[in-house]
Formats: structure tokens, C-alpha cells, sequence
């Protein structure tokens, strides 16, 4: 801002009011104003080892001051600082698009003291303190059940997509959801301590360790600043004049690097938002843009993360389609997950749902009443077992029968008798094969699956995906692990998860992507890009949005340093001002800026 108002105003004095002496003093004092902030920074980070693209730009704006081209010197400034502010907007505007997305982990728990309940901050909440936990709500703290019966959706901790039924007795992790029933806890650990926190610290050892990434644009003054420094020995030793040595270094100044990059990078940055892509900035825009290995979470970033009928299978004479549309009868009734799997498979059948009678419901285990007319039960195993609906040997013989895990199946009982069963899944997202072609035709070398998940549920879900590698079984360490073994292999590794236990493992990759839309807040923090849109899809645009916008990158920064160096040439032999310098330097990032401006 300085320097833009100051050359605006001597230029002003200079061209307008002709009065050169006071422009030159404006000059001096915008150039001494503006400049000295830059070039301290640049001694702050030489003293630290850091050298990049300020470098140039800093011996241009004190060679301008010792020999008075303070014009040429109070634009070099400009540039610099421009180009300064422009990355800094862009990790803004990334920034305040997530904070949305970022309010949805648990502040405050509502504690009992005595009969009366006090919410308070769940740093607050001490060992053996009494919490209630209504339906809907995030469980703010690892307790046990002190009463009431709900089921606890612990996918976003475990990878599991089936809420477990959970009753007095048993113990509840921080971070789960209770579904559709409230729940009374006896805390067991401080917040501090508990799973929701062990997990934020698993995340920060993560980014404590994964290693720094330089900017794209420093990597390319490694070897341009020596060659400048070299091209103004020259100058001075073929004219024997500093002014040459000036002009040498404002044309050298490397406004590829300062502006044309970081347009590039914000012009890729806004066309991934405007998929529903939003990066956290410009480093990650350019490492997923050179993704060599792109590895996924299961339940909820490969599948969908909620159950949907896979099969009916009956067991005593009835029809797939009678089971089914007797069975929704009662459990549109119901808020259970499975049972608005069962209703929604019936209506995708076109069936009619028949209204029932008498309907009773016995949380996390089954429900019962009259569907058209038929005494019908669905549920559990056990609930199956409690009504009488068949042997346990009969049961036992259905498990069998169907192939799948106790939680994934429900007993569908018709007047009294067990006549089917309905097997549930976390299917794959439809998109997913698509999406990984994708990626290999962009040159992502592998694709690979870590989960929490049993080995047979994880293996059919890689087969049917197309995966190169899959890991099951996995905990949130683990996982991590996992992530540094890819990384020793990959140089640009990418992880896509969307849960709470995926948040350390998208700490430690070069790059997080976290599913936003439904995922838990803490992977939204920790992740480098966040899909605001609930579509696996669009982890192949980001990567095809991140080389595109490297290339351009590119492109800008070898133009822009090609036709530097050649003006360099020029004004070693002494042919070139300090002042016209700069005005062609400002020609030349007009040109690049241009062409960034291509990769929105």
C-alpha cells in the first residue's frame, strides 16, 4: 500500500505538476519506508539460511537507494510486496471459507450437579462427573453407561458405518454420536485425556514431524539468484558503473516468481472452490498437483457411510418383495439407520408401504406390531431369540445362510416365525471407479485403502473399487504408519478420509483431503483441501486442478526468467536505465500475470 501510494503521488509531482525535486523526495521517502521492511526480512531469513526470491529484489532496492534511482527502487517494492500480499489473500480467503465447516466439534457438556443440569465447557468435566448426552449430540467425553439405551454411531472414530447398541454397563468414546436415545455417563477421563483428544495430539505429533515443502517459486531462485549476481560482476566489470549493476538487478528482479506464481496459484485456488474444492493455500494446491500416490479411508470417503439393504433372504416361504414390504411397514416407524435403509429399498422397489398397528420399538434391538394385517417382527438376533421366533439353532443355521456379520443382518419375523432375513452393506460410492481411472490417466502411480474395517468387508470394497493396495484392521496410529511407509516410497503422498481417526494420518501426508460435507471438524482443520460437496469425484479434479495450474505456473516463471535474462545481457553492457528497466520489468509481469490468470 505504501508503495503504491507513493509512486502514485510522485508521479503525480513528476508529470503533472512538474515539480521533480518534490517527487524525488516522495520517491526517497516511499522507497526508504516501504523498502526497509523487505529488505530486513530478507536479513532476517538470509541469518536463519533462508535464501529465495526476496533476495534479488533486496540488493535491486538498495542499489536503487545508494544511487539514487529511487523510482526504479519504489517499484521493485511494489512488486515485491504485491506479490507478498497476494499469497497472503489466498490463504485468507481459503481460511475464512472453512469456518463453517469447523464449529461442529464438542465445546460444552451438560453436567448434573445434584438433580439440576449445568452446561459447561467440557474442559470442565472431571472423572466420575454425571453427563447427559441427548440423541443427536457428540458424545463430549469417554464414559460409561449410567443409563438409558441408544445407539452410538462410532464411524467417525472406528470406520464402522453400523451404530452398535449401546446399554448401562458399557463404555462410550468421545467423539461418537448417540442416535436415538439419551444417555446418562459416568465420566472415566478428563477431556484431556479422552479418545477425541488422544486423536488431536496423534494429529499434532503428525504435523510436528511431516517435513517443510519449499515454494515453488523459491525452488527456482536457487539457481536464478546466483546467475543475477554473476550477470552484475559482469555489468560492472564491462562499464565500470554501478548504475549498470542497478539495472541489472531491476531487471533481474524475478517478477515471475513474485507475481506470475501467485496468481497462478490463486487462479487455481478459486477454480477448485468453484467445484466445491477448498484449498488451505498455496503450498497444497501445488503438492496434490504432483500427487504420485492417492491413499483413501473406506467407510464414508470410498462408501457412503450409511447402510443400504443388500439382499433380502427368506427363510420359510415368503417372497423377497413380501418380506420387504411387510417389514417397512413397521420400520417406517423406526429412526434407526437400518430401518430407513429398509424403507428406502422398498419405495426404490415401487412397493406401496402398508400402514401398521400396535408398533413397539425396544431401542437398539428390534420393533414389533401388525403390517397388513400380519403379526410382524424385525430385529436382532437376540430380539429375534426373545420373541420366540426361532430355535437358536435355526438361527444359528440363517447366519449361516446369508454369509454376513451379526450387525450387518436383521430377523425378519412373520406371524411368530423367523421367515427372512435382510443383509445390510456400506456400499461403494458410484463414482469411485470412475474417479480412480481418472486418477491413474493423470499419472497418480498407486491408489490404496486403509481402514479400521474387518479384512473381507475391506478386500470386496478394493476388489470392486479397482484399488492397487489395501490395509484393514487399522487403528489411527497405525494408519499414520501406514502413511510414512507410502512416503517413503512416493515423494508426493495424498490421504482422503473424512472421519476423526483419519485426522492423524491426514496430518502426516503431504497433502489431507477431507470429505467436509459430512466428515467430523477435526478432519476438516487438519486436512490441506476440504471437498465441500459430497462427491469422491472431485478428489480427481483437485488433483487435475493442482497440475494444471503447476504447469501455467511454470510456463509464467520461464517466460518471465527467459526474457529477464536477456534484458540482463542488455543492461550489463550499459544500454539500459534503472528506471526504463523497471517499466519493461512491468511490462513483462503484465504479459505473465496474463497468462497465470489461464489456470482460473
Amino acid at each position: 500500500m505504501v508503495a503504491a501510494l507513493g509512486l502514485i503521488a510522485g508521479a503525480l509531482c513528476w508529470f503533472v505538476l512538474r515539480r521533480h525535486d518534490v517527487a524525488e523526495w516522495i520517491f526517497l521517502l516511499t522507497l526508504v519506508l516501504g523498502g526497509f521492511p523487505v529488505v530486513f526480512q530478507t536479513l532476517r531469513h538470509g541469518l536463519k539460511g533462508n535464501f529465495a526470491t526476496d533476495v534479488v529484489a533486496s540488493l535491486a532496492i538498495l542499489g536503487a537507494a545508494a544511487t539514487g534511482e529511487f523510482a526504479a527502487g519504489c517499484i521493485i517494492v511494489l512488486m515485491q510486496t504485491g506479490g507478498e500480499w497476494l499469497e497472503e489473500f489466498a490463504a485468507r480467503r481459503a481460511s475464512a471459507s472453512l469456518e463453517a465447516l469447523l464449529n461442529r466439534a464438542p465445546r460444552v457438556a451438560h453436567r448434573y450437579r445434584g438433580a439440576e443440569l449445568e452446561v459447561v465447557p467440557v474442559e470442565e468435566v472431571r472423572v466420575d462427573d454425571r453427563v447427559l448426552v441427548r440423541p443427536g449430540e457428540i458424545v463430549p467425553v469417554d464414559g460409561i453407561i449410567a443409563a438409558g439405551t441408544s445407539l452410538v454411531d462410532e464411524s467417525a472414530l472406528t470406520g464402522e458405518p453400523v451404530p452398535r447398541t449401546c446399554q448401562p454397563g458399557e463404555e462410550v468414546m468421545s467423539g461418537s454420536v448417540a442416535l436415538d436415545g439419551a444417555l446418562e455417563l459416568r465420566t472415566i477421563r478428563p477431556s484431556s485425556d479422552s479418545q477425541y483428544e488422544r486423536i488431536v495430539r496423534l494429529v499434532e505429533a503428525a504435523q510436528r514431524d511431516k517435513a517443510p515443502i519449499g515454494r515453488l517459486a523459491d525452488r527456482y531462485a536457487v539457481f536464478f539468484t546466483p546467475f543475477t549476481l554473476l550477470m552484475c560482476i559482469t555489468a560492472y566489470l564491462v562499464t565500470r558503473s554501478w548504475v549498470a549493476v542497478v539495472a541489472v538487478l531491476v531487471v533481474a528482479t524475478p517478477c515471475p516468481l513474485i507475481l506470475a506464481t501467485p496468481v497462478a496459484i490463486i487462479s487455481g485456488i478459486n477454480r477448485a472452490a468453484r467445484f466445491g474444492i477448498i484449498v488451505k493455500g498455496g503450498t497444497a494446491i501445488e503438492r496434490v498437483g504432483q500427487a504420485d500416490a492417492v491413499i483413501f479411508d473406506k467407510t464414508g470417503t470410498l462408501t457412503k457411510g450409511a447402510p443400504v439393504v443388500e439382499r433380502v433372504v427368506p427363510l420359510d416361504g415368503c417372497s423377497e418383495n413380501e418380506l420387504l414390504r411387510l417389514a417397512a411397514g413397521l420400520e417406517q416407524y423406526s429412526t434407526h439407520p437400518m430401518a430407513r435403509a429398509l424403507v428406502a429399498a422398498a419405495v426404490e422397489r415401487g412397493m406401496a408401504v402398508p400402514e401398521a398397528s400396535q408398533v413397539k420399538e425396544k431401542a437398539g434391538q428390534g420393533v414389533s406390531g401388525v403390517s397388513d394385517g400380519h403379526t410382524v417382527d424385525v430385529g436382532s438376533f437376540a430380539h429375534a431369540a426373545e420373541q420366540g421366533l426361532a430355535s437358536p439353532e435355526a438361527l444359528s443355521t440363517a447366519r449361516e445362510l446369508a454369509d454376513a456379520r451379526d450387525d450387518a443382518m436383521a430377523v425378519i419375523g412373520v406371524d411368530r416365525k423367523a421367515a427372512g432375513l435382510v443383509v445390510y452393506a456400506d456400499p461403494l460410492r458410484p463414482a469411485v471407479p470412475g474417479m480412480l481411472r481418472r486418477l491413474s490417466e493423470l499419472g497418480v502411480r498407486e491408489t490404496a485403502m486403509l481402514t479400521g474395517d474387518d479384512a473381507a468387508t475391506a478386500g470386496a470394497i478394493a476388489s470392486a473399487a479397482g484399488l492397487t493396495s489395501v490395509r484393514s484392521q487399522l487403528l489411527p496410529a497405525q494408519k499414520v504408519d501406514a502413511v510414512k511407509e507410502s512416503a517413503q516410497r512416493y515423494r508426493t503422498v495424498v490421504m482422503v478420509g473424512d472421519g476423526i481417526n483419519d485426522a492423524p494420518a491426514l496430518a502426516a501426508a503431504t497433502v489431507g483431503i477431507a470429505m467436509g460435507a459430512r466428515g467430523s471438524a477435526i478432519a476438516a482443520e487438519t486436512a490441506d483441501i476440504v471437498l465441500t460437496t459430497d462427491d469422491i469425484g472431485r478428489v480427481a479434479d483437485a488433483v487435475s486442478i493442482g497440475r494444471r495450474t503447476l504447469h501455467i505456473a511454470r510456463q509464467s516463471i520461464w517466460i518471465g526468467l527467459g526474457v529477464s535474462s536477456a534484458l540482463m545481457v542488455v543492461a550489463a553492457s550499459g544500454n539500459i536505465q534503472p528506471a526504463i528497466g523497471a517499466l519493461l520489468q512491468e511490462v513483462l509481469d503484465v504479459a505473465v500475470i496474463v497468462n497465470a490468470l489461464r489456470a482460473r
